[in-house]
Protein backbone atom coordinates (compact mmCIF):
# COMPACT_ATOMS: atom_id res chain seq x y z
CA UNK A 1 0.00 0.00 0.00
CA UNK A 2 1.33 3.50 -0.80
CA UNK A 3 2.71 5.31 2.22
CA UNK A 4 1.29 8.58 3.47
CA UNK A 5 -2.41 7.81 3.02
CA UNK A 6 -4.87 7.94 5.87
CA UNK A 7 -7.96 5.77 5.41
CA UNK A 8 -11.25 6.41 7.21
CA UNK A 9 -14.58 4.58 6.92
CA UNK A 10 -17.45 7.07 6.68
CA UNK A 11 -21.18 6.92 7.29
CA UNK A 12 -21.83 10.30 5.70
CA UNK A 13 -20.36 12.98 3.45
CA UNK A 14 -21.30 16.66 3.40
CA UNK A 15 -19.82 19.45 1.29
CA UNK A 16 -20.58 23.13 0.82
CA UNK A 17 -19.44 25.97 -1.45
CA UNK A 18 -17.70 28.84 0.35
CA UNK A 19 -15.94 32.05 -0.74
CA UNK A 20 -12.16 31.80 -0.48
CA UNK A 21 -9.29 34.04 -1.51
CA UNK A 22 -6.48 31.66 -2.49
CA UNK A 23 -3.19 33.41 -1.67
CA UNK A 24 -1.02 30.92 -3.56
CA UNK A 25 -2.94 31.44 -6.82
CA UNK A 26 -2.87 35.21 -6.44
CA UNK A 27 0.86 35.31 -5.72
CA UNK A 28 1.79 32.91 -8.56
CA UNK A 29 -0.45 34.20 -11.36
CA UNK A 30 2.37 34.61 -13.91
CA UNK A 31 3.83 31.16 -13.23
CA UNK A 32 0.35 29.60 -13.46
CA UNK A 33 -0.25 31.23 -16.87
CA UNK A 34 3.11 30.05 -18.19
CA UNK A 35 2.54 26.52 -16.90
CA UNK A 36 -0.88 26.41 -18.55
CA UNK A 37 0.57 27.44 -21.91
CA UNK A 38 3.17 24.69 -21.70
CA UNK A 39 0.52 22.10 -20.84
CA UNK A 40 -1.81 23.30 -23.61
CA UNK A 41 0.98 23.05 -26.17
CA UNK A 42 0.88 19.26 -25.89
CA UNK A 43 -2.84 18.91 -25.10
CA UNK A 44 -4.71 21.78 -26.79
CA UNK A 45 -8.11 20.25 -25.99
CA UNK A 46 -7.74 21.06 -22.29
CA UNK A 47 -10.22 23.71 -21.14
CA UNK A 48 -9.56 26.28 -18.42
CA UNK A 49 -12.96 26.02 -16.75
CA UNK A 50 -14.04 26.36 -13.13
CA UNK A 51 -13.40 23.48 -10.71
CA UNK A 52 -14.00 23.15 -6.98
CA UNK A 53 -11.09 22.63 -4.59
CA UNK A 54 -11.12 22.06 -0.84
CA UNK A 55 -9.94 24.73 1.60
CA UNK A 56 -11.10 23.06 4.85
CA UNK A 57 -12.17 19.57 5.91
CA UNK A 58 -12.76 17.43 8.98
CA UNK A 59 -14.13 14.04 9.98
CA UNK A 60 -16.25 13.82 13.11
CA UNK A 61 -18.41 10.92 14.29
CA UNK A 62 -17.93 9.16 10.94
CA UNK A 63 -19.12 12.13 8.85
CA UNK A 64 -16.75 14.05 6.58
CA UNK A 65 -17.45 17.77 6.08
CA UNK A 66 -15.67 19.63 3.30
CA UNK A 67 -15.56 23.32 2.33
CA UNK A 68 -15.01 23.86 -1.40
CA UNK A 69 -14.27 27.00 -3.41
CA UNK A 70 -14.13 27.92 -7.09
CA UNK A 71 -10.77 27.97 -8.90
CA UNK A 72 -9.59 27.92 -12.48
CA UNK A 73 -8.49 24.56 -13.83
CA UNK A 74 -5.16 26.14 -14.82
CA UNK A 75 -4.59 27.10 -11.18
CA UNK A 76 -5.37 23.60 -9.99
CA UNK A 77 -3.08 21.96 -12.57
CA UNK A 78 -0.15 24.24 -11.71
CA UNK A 79 -0.70 23.64 -7.99
CA UNK A 80 -0.92 19.88 -8.45
CA UNK A 81 1.98 19.56 -10.90
CA UNK A 82 4.20 21.63 -8.61
CA UNK A 83 3.42 19.45 -5.59
CA UNK A 84 2.22 22.51 -3.66
CA UNK A 85 0.21 20.64 -1.04
CA UNK A 86 1.14 22.56 2.07
CA UNK A 87 -1.10 25.60 1.61
CA UNK A 88 -4.31 24.21 3.06
CA UNK A 89 -5.85 23.48 -0.36
CA UNK A 90 -6.51 19.96 -1.66
CA UNK A 91 -8.05 18.21 -4.64
CA UNK A 92 -11.29 16.80 -3.22
CA UNK A 93 -13.31 14.43 -5.39
CA UNK A 94 -15.71 11.52 -5.14
CA UNK A 95 -15.62 8.33 -7.20
CA UNK A 96 -17.62 5.17 -7.71
CA UNK A 97 -15.54 2.00 -7.34
CA UNK A 98 -17.34 -0.49 -9.64
CA UNK A 99 -17.11 -4.09 -8.44
CA UNK A 100 -18.36 -7.00 -10.53
CA UNK A 101 -20.25 -9.94 -9.08
CA UNK A 102 -17.03 -11.95 -9.50
CA UNK A 103 -15.08 -9.62 -7.20
CA UNK A 104 -13.09 -7.85 -9.92
CA UNK A 105 -13.00 -4.06 -10.24
CA UNK A 106 -13.07 -1.76 -13.28
CA UNK A 107 -10.69 1.14 -13.89
CA UNK A 108 -10.40 3.49 -16.85
CA UNK A 109 -7.31 4.52 -18.80
CA UNK A 110 -7.38 8.28 -19.33
CA UNK A 111 -7.32 9.47 -22.94
CA UNK A 112 -4.31 11.12 -24.57
CA UNK A 113 -6.07 14.51 -24.74
CA UNK A 114 -6.59 14.70 -20.96
CA UNK A 115 -4.36 16.17 -18.24
CA UNK A 116 -3.87 12.67 -16.76
CA UNK A 117 -3.22 10.84 -20.03
CA UNK A 118 -2.38 7.17 -19.58
CA UNK A 119 -3.23 7.00 -15.89
CA UNK A 120 -5.45 4.20 -14.60
CA UNK A 121 -8.13 4.91 -11.99
CA UNK A 122 -11.86 4.81 -11.35
CA UNK A 123 -13.98 6.95 -13.72
CA UNK A 124 -14.28 10.26 -11.86
CA UNK A 125 -13.45 13.95 -12.01
CA UNK A 126 -12.85 17.06 -9.96
CA UNK A 127 -16.24 18.55 -8.98
CA UNK A 128 -17.43 21.67 -10.79
CA UNK A 129 -20.40 24.03 -10.97
CA UNK A 130 -22.68 21.26 -12.27
CA UNK A 131 -22.47 19.70 -8.79
CA UNK A 132 -23.58 22.81 -6.87
CA UNK A 133 -27.10 23.04 -5.44
CA UNK A 134 -27.34 26.47 -3.82
CA UNK A 135 -24.48 26.34 -1.32
CA UNK A 136 -24.46 22.52 -1.17
CA UNK A 137 -21.95 20.59 -3.27
CA UNK A 138 -23.39 17.20 -4.20
CA UNK A 139 -20.29 15.00 -4.12
CA UNK A 140 -22.36 11.80 -4.27
CA UNK A 141 -24.09 13.14 -7.36
CA UNK A 142 -20.74 14.19 -8.82
CA UNK A 143 -19.40 10.65 -8.45
CA UNK A 144 -22.47 9.14 -10.10
CA UNK A 145 -22.55 11.76 -12.88
CA UNK A 146 -18.91 11.30 -13.81
CA UNK A 147 -19.16 7.52 -13.69
CA UNK A 148 -22.27 7.42 -15.89
CA UNK A 149 -20.90 9.98 -18.35
CA UNK A 150 -17.71 8.00 -18.86
CA UNK A 151 -19.13 4.45 -18.83
CA UNK A 152 -22.80 4.85 -19.78
CA UNK A 153 -23.70 2.57 -16.86
CA UNK A 154 -26.45 3.43 -14.36
CA UNK A 155 -25.82 2.43 -10.77
CA UNK A 156 -27.77 -0.60 -9.56
CA UNK A 157 -30.59 0.31 -7.17
CA UNK A 158 -29.43 0.21 -3.55
CA UNK A 159 -25.99 -1.18 -4.42
CA UNK A 160 -23.84 1.69 -3.10
CA UNK A 161 -21.95 1.10 0.12
CA UNK A 162 -20.58 3.51 2.72
CA UNK A 163 -17.88 5.97 1.75
CA UNK A 164 -14.17 5.34 2.25
CA UNK A 165 -12.09 8.50 2.73
CA UNK A 166 -8.46 8.48 1.59
CA UNK A 167 -6.31 11.50 2.41
CA UNK A 168 -2.81 11.84 0.97
CA UNK A 169 -0.68 13.26 -1.85
CA UNK A 170 -2.69 16.49 -1.81
CA UNK A 171 -5.92 14.59 -2.45
CA UNK A 172 -9.13 13.98 -0.54
CA UNK A 173 -10.56 10.93 -2.30
CA UNK A 174 -14.08 9.89 -1.30
CA UNK A 175 -14.59 6.42 -2.74
CA UNK A 176 -17.93 4.60 -2.81
CA UNK A 177 -17.87 0.87 -3.59
CA UNK A 178 -20.77 -0.27 -5.77
CA UNK A 179 -21.38 -3.96 -6.41
CA UNK A 180 -22.90 -4.71 -9.83
CA UNK A 181 -24.98 -7.89 -10.33
CA UNK A 182 -22.98 -8.93 -13.41
CA UNK A 183 -19.37 -10.15 -13.71
CA UNK A 184 -16.75 -7.55 -14.51
CA UNK A 185 -16.30 -8.68 -18.12
CA UNK A 186 -19.98 -8.02 -18.89
CA UNK A 187 -19.79 -4.61 -17.22
CA UNK A 188 -16.66 -3.75 -19.16
CA UNK A 189 -18.27 -4.80 -22.46
CA UNK A 190 -21.23 -2.45 -21.92
CA UNK A 191 -18.97 0.41 -20.86
CA UNK A 192 -16.68 -0.19 -23.82
CA UNK A 193 -19.62 -0.05 -26.24
CA UNK A 194 -20.59 3.30 -24.75
CA UNK A 195 -17.02 4.57 -25.00
CA UNK A 196 -16.68 3.62 -28.65
CA UNK A 197 -19.96 5.39 -29.48
CA UNK A 198 -18.76 8.72 -28.05
CA UNK A 199 -17.34 11.42 -30.34
CA UNK A 200 -14.53 12.29 -27.92
CA UNK A 201 -14.39 9.75 -25.10
CA UNK A 202 -12.66 10.72 -21.88
CA UNK A 203 -11.26 7.20 -21.55
CA UNK A 204 -8.91 5.39 -23.91
CA UNK A 205 -9.97 1.98 -22.59
CA UNK A 206 -11.41 0.14 -19.59
CA UNK A 207 -9.50 -2.51 -17.67
CA UNK A 208 -10.35 -5.23 -15.19
CA UNK A 209 -8.31 -5.71 -12.03
CA UNK A 210 -8.65 -9.09 -10.33
CA UNK A 211 -5.88 -8.97 -7.75
CA UNK A 212 -2.70 -7.28 -6.51
CA UNK A 213 -0.68 -8.43 -9.52
CA UNK A 214 -2.92 -6.31 -11.78
CA UNK A 215 -1.96 -3.09 -9.99
CA UNK A 216 0.35 -0.89 -12.08
CA UNK A 217 2.33 1.36 -9.68
CA UNK A 218 3.69 3.43 -12.58
CA UNK A 219 0.25 4.36 -13.93
CA UNK A 220 -2.11 4.15 -10.97
CA UNK A 221 -2.20 7.11 -8.55
CA UNK A 222 -1.88 6.34 -4.87
CA UNK A 223 -5.57 6.56 -4.00
CA UNK A 224 -6.44 3.97 -6.67
CA UNK A 225 -3.69 1.59 -5.53
CA UNK A 226 -4.92 1.80 -1.94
Amino acid sequence: MPEGFRTTQLTGLEARLVPYDWPWARENADAIAAHWERRRASRPAMFDGIVLLACAWEVRDGIARVDLFEARYSQFIAYRDGGEFGGGVANAFAAIVPWGADGAVLVGEMGVHTANAGQLYFPCGTPDRDDVRGTVVDLAGSAEREFTEETGLPLPEGAAGDWIFLEGEGQLAFLRPVRFPDPAEAIRARAEAHRQAEDEPELASLRILRGPTDIDPARMPGFARV
